[in-house]
């Protein structure tokens, strides 16, 4: 249907001798479409090879005695009935800490190089003090295939948050409203996402962006930054119409550097966790402004 579209208006240009040097091109880029979204990764193809039937039995009947244990804690806390109703000021309440091998597996580590984009590399790790350890090697150098443009990104990102059975749940941080780290960084700037995917095809790439600077050196800080204060994108592309973070509807977390400096990075994690300032008043951090309808994208 796009392309009859096209071809009846190219004909229509020709047949009439329209100066095309005042048309303004149209763009058939995905990440364009306002409309509708193909696939949850965005193109992403996973080019594993996928497990026999009789493979994915025995892999779930493994994991049967971890979800009915899961399952049964959910029912206990259910019944038990005993929400946190008290957020205590300057107390920080801990969602992901380094300590263990299990807490390395609560994450997922990705890089150009793991799609044929791009030389970088890293990994994620515990040091020999036990803390986690986000390292690798940024590379710019964009492969010769005609295709890529622009290389040189690494990338951790919590895998999605979960209820026993496989069901996907939220993360939810509505009583707070800041996000609190303790790391130790090289000088480098490393960019914070808060991903918010939804149910609907067109919030499946909604992610809130925030950069986190660090200052190098042999001493630990403690990054305090309201949710105020990030902003809104989809696919990398920071949107017109900003928003503040639906906080009850948080599904990742993941960090990424992508600063366009070659060599070697080293971000040292110790926990990150959420606080409830009772100080800080601010809802959204960018002015908006009244614009015509159609004019300003989404």
């Amino acid at each position: 249907m796009y392309s009859l579209v096209l071809n009846a208006l190219v004909r229509h240009i020709n047949k009439n001798k329209i100066n095309t040097k005042c048309i303004k091109y149209l763009k058939t880029s995905a990440s364009l479409d306002a409309f509708w979204e193909r696939d949850p990764k965005g193109g992403y193809i996973d080019t594993r090879e996928k497990p026999s039937k009789t493979q994915i039995v025995r892999e779930g009947l493994k994991e049967l005695k971890t979800e009915i244990a899961l399952w049964s804690q959910e029912v206990k806390e259910h019944f038990e009935f005993d929400p946190n109703m008290i957020f205590r000021p300057g107390e920080t309440d801990i969602v992901w800490q380094f300590g263990s091998q299990d807490s390395l597996n609560e994450w997922v580590v990705t890089s150009d190089k793991d799609h044929n984009e791009g030389y970088s590399s890293c990994s994620l790790a515990l040091n020999k003090h036990g803390k986690g350890l986000f390292a690798g090697e940024l590379s710019t150098r964009v492969p010769k295939d005609g295709r890529i443009k622009r290389a040189g990104y690494c990338n951790i990102k919590t895998i999605r948050a979960r209820k026993s059975f496989k069901r996907e749940t939220f993360l939810n941080w509505g009583p707070y409203n800041m996000l609190v780290m303790k790391v130790r960084g090289d000088g480098r700037s490393y960019m914070l996402n808060i991903t918010t995917k939804g149910f609907f095809d067109l919030t499946w790439n909604d992610t809130y962006h925030f950069v986190l600077y660090t200052r190098g050196g042999p001493y630990w800080q403690i990054s305090r930054i309201p949710f105020s204060k990030f902003f809104f994108a989809s696919k990398g592309r920071v949107q017109d119409r900003q928003s503040p973070i639906p906080l009850n509807k948080i599904t990742n977390f993941g960090i990424s550097v992508g600063d366009k400096i070659n060599g070697s990075f080293s971000l040292e994690i110790d926990y990150i966790g959420v606080e409830f300032d009772p100080n800080h008043k601010e809802e959204f951090a960018y002015e908006m402004y009244r614009m015509p309808k159609y004019i300003v994208a989404t």
